[in-house]
């Protein structure tokens, strides 16, 4: 399996948008099948702008290169599951933005870790040496990595009450708050990966946004919840 590296690049735009986006189709359609080769050639037609827009989100280069390599590893496991509704560039786009966010995760909590055994590691020292308050000044505990604003919101789609609301609304707007708010997508990218007008996203976010707040509201009466997205 052949994997260059990113050399720049970006989604293809004019006349030759249907072309190439059945040409990605055909790709993905091979790669299902164990295409190498295919796959190759989507990574050749892709990873540019991928790795583009993830060194946007992320400054450093080591954690892009692995989440790059991670996304087509998913794509050669999953090609099968792609619907062939809209763009393959936006459903590449969805898996690269989960597995940023999947890293950064695993990234903060390693460095959470490590902070909590340097913490620990001193607090030994200066027990055993007696000086706790001058080991202190000495070694101050790293601060705690927050999480960003993304992550909160993620996990709240996921992993709280928001998930619930989320599967009370019709499965057309909650698909539109997935991919303007959990994968972060524009509204334009959110219009080719569902195959619907920009129009159409514009008017499904604000109806899910109520919805969603209406449904929230019912189970956390006087409780603000705030729902963002990308236009």
């Amino acid at each position: 399996m052949r994997l260059s590296r990113p050399t720049g690049g970006g989604p293809s735009g004019g006349d030759e948008d249907e072309a190439d986006a059945a040409d990605d189709a055909a790709l993905l359609r091979a790669v299902a099948r164990g295409d190498t080769e295919a796959l190759a050639v989507l990574y050749d037609r892709h990873a540019g702008w991928l790795h583009a827009r993830l060194a946007r989100r992320c400054p450093d280069e080591e954690t892009v290169g692995e989440v790059l390599q991670d996304t087509f590893v998913t794509v050669w496991r999953s090609a099968g599951g792609h619907r062939g509704r809209g763009e393959a560039g936006g459903w590449l786009w969805v898996i690269a933005a989960r597995r940023l966010v999947d890293a950064q995760r695993a990234r903060a909590r390693a460095e959470r870790a490590a902070a909590h055994a340097a913490t620990h590691a001193a607090a030994h020292v200066t027990a055993q040496a007696g000086a706790h308050a001058s080991a202190h000044a000495a070694y101050p505990a790293p601060p705690t990595v927050a999480p960003s604003a993304e992550d909160r919101v993620l996990a709240g789609l996921e992993y709280a009450e928001v998930g619930a609301a989320l599967d009370r609304i019709s499965p057309e707007l909650a698909e539109v708050i997935r991919a303007t708010v959990v994968n972060g997508l524009t509204t334009r990218e959110t219009a080719r990966l569902l195959g619907i007008p920009e129009g159409t996203v514009k008017t499904r976010a604000l109806r899910a946004r109520r919805e969603l707040r209406a449904a929230l509201a019912a189970g956390h009466p006087g409780g603000p919840h705030a729902l963002g997205g990308t236009a």
